[in-house]
C-alpha cells in the first residue's frame, strides 16, 4: 500500500524558547540572531490542530507517545488534542514509559494516568506491540514521539509495531512528524539487514538524516508492513536545520540523553555501550563522555588529537557514575575523556568514534572488553569490530562505508518529506 502524506504549507513566526542560550553567547556555532526570527516550524501536532482537524475529529484517538511530546510552549499533546474537543481513549507508551523515567531497557507496567484517567499501555513490557485488547475502543492511532537522528534508538522500532497491529486490526495511523533534533546530515555505517534487531530496525546509517514520519514510510515499504499510514509533516522545516535553529523548547527524549549536545555525540559514543568502558551513565552528561579507572587519558588523547577530526575537541576529567543504569563502575573514580561540540555543521561523530576505539584498543587491547552481540547490534555488523582488532586505520574503516551509504541515499528519495 503506497503510503499518504498530508503535506501542509501555513507559515507561523516561531517563538518559545532559546535552548542552547544562543541569544545570549555563542554556542556549538550558533547561527546569526536573525535566523530565529526568520523561522517558520510548526509541529505535525500544531499543524494538525490548525489545519487538518478533520483527520483526527469525531474519532476515539490512541495516542502513542511519552513526557517529551510537547509543542513549542512545553504543552502536552494530551492537553492539546483534549482541549481541541478530540476524543482520547487510550495512551501508549514506548520504552522509558510515558514519564520517560524508566531505564534504558527496564520493562514498563501499563498502569492509569493520575491526571486524566485514561489508561496508559505499555507497548515496552510484557509486549512489544499493541493488542488486539488496547486496541478495541479505538478507531484511529495518532503516534507522535520525539526521536533522536540516530539508528541506534527503539521509538521507530515501537512506531513499527504499532503500524503492525494497526494494519491487522484495520485502523489507519496518524504519525505528527516533528524536525530531526540533530538535522539532515548522513554518516557512519549502514546497517546489515542480518543484524536488525529492535534497537535497529532499519537498514540506515547510523545517524540517519530523516524524521521519524520519513522513517516510517521507510519502513511501511521495506519492511512489507502495508499499513495504512498518514504522515503531517512538520512545517517550514528544512533539512538542514538542527534543534538550534528551530528553537524548540528540549525535553530529555530519554533519561541518559539529558541536552542537545548529548544527541549530536550520541551517534558515534552510543557504541562505547557495548565495550567494557563507561559512556557516563550516572553522570551529568551521559554520551558526552567516556571512561574506565584503567584508561590512560593522555595516551589516548595524545594519538586521537593527531587525527585532526572537524568539528570537536578533547579534554581529560575524571568522573564517578552514581547508580548507572549499566552497572558500569559505579561510585568508582573513572579517568575519562570529554567530547566538546565545537562546529556541528564539520562533526562526524560516527568517525570520532571510531578514532576513540582505535586508539583505545591499541593501548588497552586486553582491556577493551568488547561485547560482540552488543557492539556488533550498534555497529550494524561484525566488521567494524574485527576491523579494529585487526588493526584497520581509521580512513579506511570508514571509506568502506561509503558505498553502502551511497545507496542508502537513493533507496529514501521516495519517502523524503523536506526540502535540504
Amino acid at each position: 500500500m503506497t503510503p499518504v502524506a498530508v503535506v501542509l504549507a501555513t507559515i507561523l513566526e516561531l517563538g518559545g524558547a532559546d535552548p542552547l542560550g544562543c541569544r545570549s553567547a555563542r554556542r556549538f556555532d550558533c547561527p546569526p540572531l536573525g535566523r530565529f526570527a526568520e523561522s517558520s516550524v510548526r509541529l505535525g501536532l500544531e499543524v494538525v490542530l490548525t489545519d487538518s482537524l478533520h483527520l483526527i475529529q469525531g474519532k476515539r484517538l490512541g495516542l502513542v507517545a511519552n513526557h517529551a511530546t510537547v509543542d513549542r510552549q512545553g504543552v502536552h499533546a494530551v492537553d492539546r488534542l483534549r482541549a481541541a474537543g478530540m476524543t482520547l481513549v487510550a495512551l501508549l507508551s514506548p520504552e522509558h514509559g510515558f514519564r520517560g523515567t524508566a531505564a534504558p531497557g527496564e520493562a514498563v507496567a501499563s498502569t492509569v494516568d493520575s491526571a486524566t484517567g485514561l489508561p496508559i499501555y505499555s507497548l515496552y513490557g510484557k509486549t512489544l506491540a499493541p493488542t488486539s485488547e488496547m486496541l478495541a475502543s479505538v478507531d484511529l492511532l495518532v503516534v507522535d514521539l520525539p526521536d533522536v537522528g540516530a539508528r541506534y534508538f527503539t521509538y521507530l522500532s515501537t512506531t513499527t509495531e504499532v503500524m503492525k497491529a494497526a494494519r491487522t486490526a484495520g485502523k489507519t495511523v496518524i504519525l505528527l512528524d516533528r524536525p530531526n533534533p540533530i538535522g539532515g546530515l548522513v554518516q557512519g555505517a549502514v546497517l546489515d539487514s542480518a543484524f536488525r534487531t529492535f534497537v535497529g530496525r532499519l537498514t540506515v546509517p547510523m545517524r540517519h538524516g530523516l524524521t521519524l514520519g520519513e522513517q516510517a514510510l521507510l519502513a511501511n515499504a521495506e519492511l512489507g508492513i502495508g499499513a495504512k499510514l498518514i504522515v503531517v509533516p512538520t512545517s517550514g522545516w528544512r533539512r538542514r536545520d538542527d534543534a538550534v535553529v528551530t528553537r524548540f523548547p528540549f525535553v530529555a527524549p530519554s533519561p541518559n540523553l539529558k541536552d542537545l549536545e548529548s544527541l549530536f555525540h550520541y551517534p558515534g559514543t552510543c557504541l562505547f555501550e557495548g565495550t567494557a568502558l563507561s559512556v557516563g551513565r550516572g553522570t551529568e552528561v551521559p554520551y558526552s563522555q567516556i571512561g574506565a579507572p584503567w584508561l590512560d587519558t593522555a595516551a589516548v588523547l595524545h594519538i586521537v588529537r593527531q587525527a585532526r577530526l572537524p568539528g570537536v575537541a578533547f579534554e581529560g576529567r575524571s568522573f564517578t557514575p552514581v547508580d548507572p543504569a549499566d552497572g558500569k563502575f559505579p561510585e568508582t573514580l573513572v579517568a575519562g575523556i570529554r567530547l566538546r561540540l565545537t562546529d556541528r555543521h564539520r562533526y562526524d561523530p560516527t568517525v570520532t568514534a571510531v578514532a576513540l576505539l582505535s586508539a583505545i584498543y591499541r593501548i588497552h587491547g586486553d582491556r577493551i572488553g568488547f561485547i560482540p552481540s552488543h557492539f556488533d547490534r550498534l555497529a550494524g555488523s561484525q566488521a567494524l569490530r574485527a576491523q579494529l582488532v585487526a588493526g584497520v586505520s581509521r580512513a579506511r574503516i570508514v571509506a568502506e562505508w561509503a558505498p553502502a551509504r551511497r545507496q542508502y541515499l537513493l533507496r529514501r528519495k521516495p519517502f523524503l518529506l523536506y526540502p535540504g
